[in-house]
């Protein structure tokens, strides 16, 4: 028995069930299910063998603290020497994010921001987002043609 109404609706209309020995039923199967415990315990007549067993450090856990602990605490390096690593990072690319300037220099993140701010830009819009580049008057990057003329040079001494 299944009803199909089709059309706009132009005025308000509550509907009520017609309450019949059916109805009645299927309201008494559906409270009856609805006073059903959710979840069920049992009891176990011998313990579970199959469950993993909880660890206390696991292994790449181990493995990065031993990394941590024989890299040692990043600690601040000559400016000049910092300046030096990133210049020559950035004559083999443009664009660097962050990350990547630390693992390139070892020298921590807020240091590290604080030389960018003076030598770089960063990008927070764009095809190069969250990526720093040099400023305008630090960049001197060679052109294509220098590059062959320099490899064609190469090939000819050696």
């Amino acid at each position: 028995m299944s009803n199909i109404l089709e059309g706009m609706v132009v005025h308000r209309a509550e509907c009520r069930p017609v309450v019949t020995d059916n109805y009645m039923k299927l309201k008494k199967v559906q409270m009856k299910e609805s006073l059903k415990p959710q979840r069920l315990s049992q009891q176990l007549e011998r313990a579970i063998t199959t469950v993993y067993k909880p660890v206390a450090n696991h292994d790449f856990n181990v493995e990065y603290e031993k990394k941590k602990k024989s890299e040692g605490k990043m600690v601040r390096a000559e400016r000049q020497v910092v300046l030096d690593m990133l210049f020559s990072a950035f004559e083999k690319h443009q664009y660097y994010n962050i990350k990547d300037l630390v693992d390139i220099t070892k020298q921590p993140v807020t240091y590290l921001k604080e030389i960018m701010r003076d030598i770089g830009t960063y990008n927070s819009k764009g095809a190069h987002k969250s990526t720093w580049e040099l400023k305008a008057e630090y960049r001197h990057y060679r052109s294509a043609e220098e590059e062959e003329e320099e490899e064609e040079e190469e090939m000819q001494t050696a």
